[in-house]
């Protein structure tokens, strides 16, 4: 079964965290959120996240996806958190497919994970960015190898589905798909 690991930094994207450990969930593709902080997850929006484990249990560990919601503060809370830098740059050495939604591209730009590749994100967040060797999009989900980037909450379900059919198949990623009655 393939792992995953989302980070859940303090003023995530509810919608974008719940949609991402739901849907994969659904696929049977193992799911572990971790905090950053020791503390419950207060997302942009209020909601109240309770994270699976803290980030420092999980340092050592190997994913098979690491993806990261976005939400404000939230992906500045990951972008300045050296850890998931590393833990980055370690999945994309190992062959390891790296995500992120909305303004959390702009943690992979920063860790030099972006450069020569396609990725889109919430509007204005790379445009903003001197990213020259990055080549910014306006689609809902952008995958460049094994980099997969989106948009924003509006593009959450479809970006799910997309990482399910990346680890597990297209089948599977039918059959989440269906349930949802989309």
């Amino acid at each position: 079964m393939p792992r995953t690991l989302i980070p859940l930094a303090q003023g995530c994207e509810e919608l974008e965290a719940v949609t991402l450990i739901d849907l994969l969930r659904r696929a049977g593709i193992e799911v572990i959120t971790a905090g950053l902080d020791g503390q419950p997850v207060v997302a942009s929006r209020g909601v109240v996240l309770i994270p699976d484990t803290q980030l420092e249990e999980v340092l050592e560990h190997s994913f098979d996806l690491v993806v990261l919601p976005g939400g404000m503060p939230g992906a500045d809370h990951l972008d300045n958190d050296p850890r998931i830098h590393q833990i980055l740059k370690r999945a994309v050495a190992a062959g390891n497919y790296i995500a992120a939604i909305c303004a959390a591209p702009k943690v992979l730009a920063n860790a030099g994970l972006l450069e020569g590749k396609r990725a889109t994100s919430y509007p204005g967040f790379l445009d903003s960015m001197e990213l020259p060797k990055v080549t910014v999009e306006r689609l809902p989900v952008v995958r460049d190898g094994r980099v997969i980037t989106s948009r924003g909450p509006g593009t959450a379900m479809d970006f799910a589905l997309e990482l399910i059919e990346l680890l597990v198949g297209r089948e599977k990623r039918d059959e989440v798909e269906a349930a949802l009655v989309r």
